[in-house]
């Protein structure tokens, strides 16, 4: 199989035991997701099968959407409620200051990433260094909040969603957001409910997964790289073209019907098989190979 599989990642798996238990469910090696979840966290996972993994860092750029329940007035060590508790303050703001500050972070912020994250620093994870006390210096990343909508506020609770940038952390918003407020924030629950054009309602459980093995299924539930690759435009190469393309070779423009000259197009054989991404190189005068899918 080479496709997507849009998966609803459960509370209590990290993102790579889904991806694991996938191996085992559908009997294939070639596996990976796209933008981790921490294990507490629930919602949108898409998956990768086969060919589909040259995918990873394409699906891994888009945008978020997340829902979160804001813990005004307790801060932990990890941001969220898996953490060690380090202060609790009482929670004297009103509601409209919990609206104006949480609308104070839309646009292009810059976020320090939490100590418990996978990220790298000298070769070592810093969850790995929070886990044997130490704290490094971190330095800010930019960020993008494209939408925050507050759901619903009975404080000491905020329930709200967010539309953002790839490599924002939602439990480092609720704390910055405690911070600004001065009472302090953790994250108490995280619900991701859309990644690219992947959404909630279409995501499918590991049980259901293995549910559409058994019944001969699961095929008709894999997204075709095509239909990933849906949003970019499409043009055909000429029958001379062909061997041309089937070799991942560029494209010069008298080998292409069609025309697009901006960004990434999908090239498809004469016969309207997809066959990878290319982009118009304007100093060559051609078409180049970006990503192949033959």
């Amino acid at each position: 199989m080479d496709g997507v599989l849009n998966i609803c990642k459960e509370k209590g798996y990290t993102s790579f035991d889904v991806v694991a238990k996938l191996r085992g469910i559908l009997h294939m090696k070639k596996i990976g997701h796209t933008g981790t979840l921490d294990p507490e966290a629930e919602g949108v996972l898409p998956v990768v099968l086969g060919k589909a993994t040259k995918l990873v860092d394409l699906l891994t750029e888009k945008q978020k959407t997340y829902e979160a329940l804001l813990h005004l007035g307790l801060e932990t060590d990890t941001q969220d409620m898996t953490g060690t508790v380090l202060e609790e303050k009482p929670v004297e703001v009103t509601e409209e200051e919990v609206r104006t500050v949480i609308r104070s972070f839309l646009g292009e912020q810059q976020q320090i990433p939490p100590m418990y994250s996978a990220l790298k620093v000298d070769g070592k994870k810093l969850y790995e260094l929070a886990r044997e006390g130490k704290t490094v210096e971190r330095k800010p990343r930019a960020v993008q909040f494209y939408e925050i909508e507050i759901k619903k506020i009975e404080l000491p609770y905020v329930r709200f969603s967010v539309t953002c940038s790839k490599g924002t952390y939602i439990r480092t918003l609720c704390h910055d957001i405690g911070q600004k407020l001065g009472c302090g924030g953790c994250m108490e629950e995280l619900l991701r409910t859309r990644s690219g054009n992947f959404v909630w309602e279409d995501s499918m459980t590991l049980a259901q997964v293995e549910e559409a093995v058994r019944n001969g299924t699961i095929g008709d539930r894999v997204i075709s790289i095509g239909q990933v690759l849906k949003d970019y435009p499409e043009i055909f190469c000429t029958r001379e073209g062909d061997r041309l393309l089937e070799n991942g070779n560029a494209l010069a423009e008298r080998f292409v019907r069609g025309e697009h000259k901006e960004g990434w197009v999908r090239m498809c054989d004469s016969q309207g098989g997809f066959k990878g991404i290319y982009q118009w190189d304007e100093v060559k005068k051609r078409y180049q190979p970006q990503k192949m899918f033959l």
